[in-house]
């Protein structure tokens, strides 16, 4: 292509999509053949790692005429998802179906699959071992998997939450073995994932896309990829992968210390006898400088419990001892302790012990109106119960089966052997043959008012009984 052709192909792309480009994009020729491939939907796609984060990613390119392939070593994943079913809530199976019988989307464990992308999202796992260290051999696996079939003229963009620096010094040398030029042959970005479970107001559509490549050339075409989901207002370049990496652990370690602030005054709150869920309501009355926290059981999901000991480990690279944010780690891991510590003594001064009492926690996820329980707090609550030899039943609308106990690379259980316990049905007799019910989720699908009425004595950690203070008598807030 001729460089007056190349320019009136550019200007044809910016006049559609609505984003000026560089003269360093203009320039690359191998840049404005993918974009052109962006911008008419031929460029294919592959997401490697189909959960959480990697799903509703493809299902929203593949609705918006992309051909997605998403690539994962799940094959119980693979075969549901290539029936048109869906293994999370938030994406329903009625939007997987239309998109596979159509063949815009497909699920695969053949990485040759990777050999006509043109795009690739890495969406994979980041967790912790249990002495807080990152493992992040899954970014490294998927680097190792991606090199052996990089070719020209490919956009590489983890999404995976980790360290700064992750993208430039694990990602980056893996592509680089093949000896292809980073920004000119191919191009790497870090573009953080902001995925949110069970919130249908702020989704991928409509919530801003943080974009940070290597090069200036990298940062414009996957920022027109992803305007073509958000929007060219809700893309955010930023300077480098380092800086987009950083933003995510920002945006996530901002919440963990607010809500460790949260958690230290309840401690003090409940020794002071003041009811903090009143201090909260009043306080958040000012319309500038206050964002409401509540107390709850504790953290959960990938990120608020995760992404704090990112910074603390980096920063020890650099001498660099992040105390503040361990202290709120710290504090938020006490919580689930707390609340078996709370519900004791309100047993206890019923006259009953923990030890065979019989307690009906409503919710197993660590947050409402979804389907994950990733390191859930309800979770550890549940267990410590059993582990102090109470008769815990559980119900969740969402998760027919919870396993306690049960050792991993994270998380040190305190049972000695993993137990396995089925939701039960919310009948009449259900609670009101509980010593306590016990609120660990607020979902919304639970009639709070049908529940006070009937239990004897209800537990809330997330303050559902507040709209019915004709029930106070029989509640004790966390």
């Amino acid at each position: 292509m001729g460089k007056e052709k190349l320019r009136v192909r550019e200007l044809i792309l910016s006049e559609v999509i609505g984003m000026e480009l560089s003269e360093a994009t203009r320039g690359n020729k191998t840049a404005m053949q993918l974009v052109g491939r962006i911008d008419d939907r031929t460029a294919k796609i592959v997401v490697v790692g189909v959960g959480y984060v990697g799903l509703p990613l493809g299902v929203h390119f593949a609705e918006a005429g992309f051909s997605v392939h998403g690539y994962d070593v799940n094959p119980k994943t693979i075969d549901k998802l290539n029936r048109g079913e869906s293994h999370i809530k938030d994406i329903p199976s009625d939007r997987i179906r239309p998109i596979v019988e159509s063949g815009r989307f497909s699920a695969t464990s053949d990485e040759s699959i990777l050999d006509d992308a043109d795009v690739v999202f890495i969406c994979v796992p980041t967790p912790f071992t249990r002495n807080k260290t990152p493992d992040i051999s899954f970014i490294e696996r998927a680097s190792e998997t991606i090199a052996r079939h990089l070719h020209h003229g490919q956009l590489i963009i983890l999404e995976s939450t980790t360290y700064p620096g992750t993208t430039i010094e694990i990602v980056k040398p893996q592509l680089d073995t093949t000896k292809l030029v980073e920004g000119e042959d191919y191009f790497l970005v870090f573009s953080p994932e902001r995925v949110d479970p069970g919130n249908l107001i702020y989704t991928i559509a409509n919530t801003p896309k943080v974009v940070g490549g290597l090069s200036e050339v990298s940062t414009e075409v996957c920022s027109k990829l992803y305007s073509l989901i958000v929007g060219e207002d809700k893309v955010v370049p930023v300077s480098s992968p380092t800086v987009a990496e950083m933003v995510k652990l920002l945006e996530n370690t901002f919440r963990a210390v607010n809500i460790a602030l949260v958690f230290e005054l309840s401690f003090l709150c409940h020794r002071m006898g003041i009811n903090l869920w009143e201090v909260i309501d009043a306080a958040k009355t000012k319309p500038f400088g206050f964002m409401p926290f509540y107390p709850s059981p504790g953290v959960g999901g990938h990120c608020i419990p995760v992404d704090p000991y990112y910074l603390y480990w980096k920063g020890r690279e650099y001498d660099f001892h992040t105390r503040f944010i361990e202290l709120a780690a710290e504090t938020n891991l006490r919580m689930p302790d707390w609340v078996l510590q709370r519900i004791t003594r309100v047993l206890n001064r019923a006259g009953v012990a923990v030890a065979g009492s019989k307690i009906l926690a409503l919710g197993s996820t660590f947050k409402p109106d979804c389907d994950d329980a990733r390191n859930s707090p309800a979770l550890r609550v549940i267990e410590l119960l059993l582990h102090h030899d109470a008769d815990v039943s559980y119900h969740d609308p969402y998760v027919g089966k919870i396993t306690l106990g049960q050792r991993k690379d994270d998380y040190a259980p305190v049972l000695e052997h993993p137990v396995d316990i089925e939701s039960v049905e919310l009948t009449e007799d259900a609670v009101k043959s509980a010593d306590l019910v016990l609120c660990l989720v607020n979902h919304t699908d639970y009639d709070w008012d049908w529940i006070l009425s009937n239990c004897v004595r209800f537990f809330d950690t997330r303050g559902v009984s507040l709209q019915y203070p004709q029930y106070s008598e029989k509640v004790t807030l966390l």
